[in-house]
């Protein structure tokens, strides 16, 4: 599946330096450089915040994860932050599991925990 990204720059004087990412589709190993790429100008500039809007991601691998992670790890050494909001189910659940287990591997490689947030995530589709 695809990924469609829409970046909002924010007009009004009270929340320049704000961006917000709206996400729709999937975010894996296949659509994440593209995410990448298009955050690369974004977050080289002056932004002191930064939200992802994923009321329309429906799935996410490590790989949209780490980019998650880049550009929080960023913004923080900028003084500014990264925010989420509208998960659905399935997204927030991944994010759930990985903010409980902070540190710890429990998956031998990347592929093998793909395969477990994938079957997670299929779990709210099948059963909304």
């Amino acid at each position: 599946m695809p990924i469609e990204i829409q970046i909002q720059k924010s007009v009004s004087p009270q929340n320049a330096g704000t961006v917000t990412v709206k996400l729709n589709g999937s975010l894996d190993t296949v659509t994440a450089p593209e995410l990448e790429r298009q955050l690369a100008p974004v977050l080289g500039g002056p932004i002191r915040d930064l939200v992802f809007d994923l009321a329309q991601l429906k799935f996410i691998s490590s790989a949209g994860l780490r980019i998650f992670a880049s550009a929080r790890k960023l913004l923080k050494a900028k003084g500014g932050q990264t925010s989420f909001i509208h998960m659905q189910p399935q997204i927030e659940e991944v994010f759930e599991i990985i903010k409980a287990l902070p540190g710890i591997a429990i998956f031998k490689d990347v592929a093998e925990m793909d395969r477990y947030l994938a079957a997670r995530q299929r779990m709210h589709q099948d059963n909304p």
